[in-house]
This record gives C-alpha cells, sequence and structure tokens, in this order.
C-alpha cells in the first residue's frame, strides 16, 4: 500500500502480534516523520496532552510496549496500530500526511458505497483476489467464508464481546477446537507472518473453518451467553463440531487436514 512509503525515509520501530494480528508502530516515530520535529518525543507529549484535553478516544486507547531506544537499551514507548495511527496522523499539521488522508478519504467513501450495495465489497474482493493470482473456485470458497465470519463477529458484538483482543481470543479457541491448533501455531506450520491465516488456507481447510464458525454462530443464538468467558465455551462447542468432523476425514483419507501450503501454492 502506498501509504507505506511515507515511513521509508526513517526509520520506524514496529512490532508484529501474533495473537492480534497486527502490526504496532512507535508513535514517536511516525512523529519524527510527519512533524519533522528536533524533538519529536516534546512534540508527541504536547499532542497528546491537547487530545486528551480534547477527549480524543484514539489517544485514550493507545498503550506502550517495550522497544529498542537509540541507546540500545529496551525502553517503554506510546504505540498504535494501523487504524489509530491513521486517526493521529490527521492531528498533525504536515504536507507528508496529506497522501494519508487522501487515502483514508477513498477507504471512507469505499465503505460508504458498500454499506448502501454490499454487493460492492464481493465485487472489489474478487477483482482483488483474482489479480493476486488465486482461482475463482478458491476465491468463491474464500468470499463466502468472509461473510459467515461477518455474522459470527455480529453476533459477538450482540452478546457483548469486545472487539480486537477478545475476538482474537475467541477466535484461538476455535482454531484450536476445529484444528488442533493455536492460531499463532497455525500460521508458523504455513510459514507466515504479517500474512492473514484464511488467505493462505486451501479449500478444505476453509471449508472447515467456515463450520466451525458457523455453528458457534448457531450455537450462540440459541445459548444466548454474555462476555467473554461465556463466549469462549460456545467457541469451543462450535470448534469442537468442526474438528470432529476433520478427523474423520483423516481417518478416511489418510492425511492430515492441516496443510503447510500456503497463498504461493495455492495459486
Amino acid at each position: 500500500m502506498s501509504t507505506i512509503k511515507l515511513f521509508e525515509t526513517k526509520q520506524v520501530r514496529s512490532v508484529w502480534d501474533a495473537e492480534l494480528e497486527v502490526w504496532f508502530f512507535s508513535i514517536v516515530d511516525v512523529v519524527g516523520v510527519l512533524a519533522e520535529s528536533a524533538d519529536a518525543t516534546a512534540y508527541w507529549r504536547k499532542l497528546k496532552q491537547r487530545l486528551k484535553a480534547e477527549g480524543n478516544e484514539t489517544v485514550t486507547n493507545c498503550h506502550g510496549l517495550k522497544m529498542q531506544a537509540p541507546d540500545g537499551k529496551m525502553r517503554l514507548t506510546d504505540v498504535a496500530d494501523t487504524e489509530q495511527l491513521l486517526r493521529l496522523i490527521q492531528s498533525i499539521p504536515s504536507p507528508k500526511a496529506e497522501p494519508f488522508k487522501q487515502w483514508l478519504a477513498r477507504v471512507g467513501y469505499q465503505r460508504i458505497e458498500e454499506m448502501d450495495d454490499p454487493e460492492l465489497a464481493f465485487d472489489r474482493a474478487m477483482e482483488i483476489y483474482l489479480k493476486k493470482g488465486y482461482s475463482k473456485e478458491w476465491i468463491n470458497q474464500r468470499l463466502k467464508s468472509i461473510e459467515v465470519r461477518k455474522e459470527l463477529t455480529d453476533e459477538w458484538e450482540t452478546r457483548g464481546v469486545q472487539k480486537r483482543q477478545e475476538f482474537a481470543i475467541l477466535t484461538d479457541e476455535i482454531t484450536k477446537a476445529w484444528s488442533g491448533l493455536s492460531t499463532r501455531r497455525y500460521k508458523q506450520i504455513k510459514g507466515l507472518k504479517k500474512e492473514g491465516l484464511r488467505d493462505n488456507m486451501t479449500n478444505l481447510e476453509l471449508v472447515l473453518n467456515m463450520l466451525a464458525e458457523a455453528t458457534t454462530t448457531e450455537i450462540s443464538r440459541e445459548k444466548q451467553p454474555e462476555g467473554l468467558e461465556q463466549n469462549r465455551v460456545i467457541a469451543k462447542q462450535g470448534g469442537t463440531i468442526a474438528g470432529n468432523t476433520r478427523k474423520e476425514i483423516e481417518e478416511k483419507t489418510g492425511k492430515p487436514v492441516v496443510s503447510p501450503i500456503n497463498a504461493k501454492q495455492l495459486k
């Protein structure tokens, strides 16, 4: 994505969170690129104070991670994920920030279009996957899995599950129950880091993952759990049903369903 080029002139420290499947970036480093300030730390400190006074939720939700400082020591620094970072950039007056703002405007417009006409989202996704070289058969499965996933996350929100971290926790429970592997281990087997797991699943893996998520949704609608812990129980139940199917398939075929095949081999 072209917005990443904005950071290429200077090093921006980043950390990949395998559980949340998200990158975290050092805010001070990004401020140093955009504001071109002699003291990026002081600039960010003042900006953070102003945004907090304005009631900016993005600043409130930012947290700290230990990253290597210029002196070689590990020090706590404020970090933001991509979504938070793009919001913060809008508060920094800089000609270098304009490409980000234009990108945000385009994405925002597309999302409004897709809300009015959901088929547009699928058409765009189909076009992207075709350009990446995936087969139409695989793409059809993947698009269906997106629909199934959306129904599940909508159900989780209804049941009081918090986005991001709690979604990741429940997703991991489902994955472990049907595949026998944690999400992190599953991605390691496929040689993945930043790449999405579902975009690297075979047709059979996608089908079983959909079965696990769709079953979890149906059980949740019947049992109506509340909060993380009750939903964790339901996630295990839904995943286990798909896991039993996986075991039956493996018994009949004599080979494992979970495959090291990733997107490079799928194309």
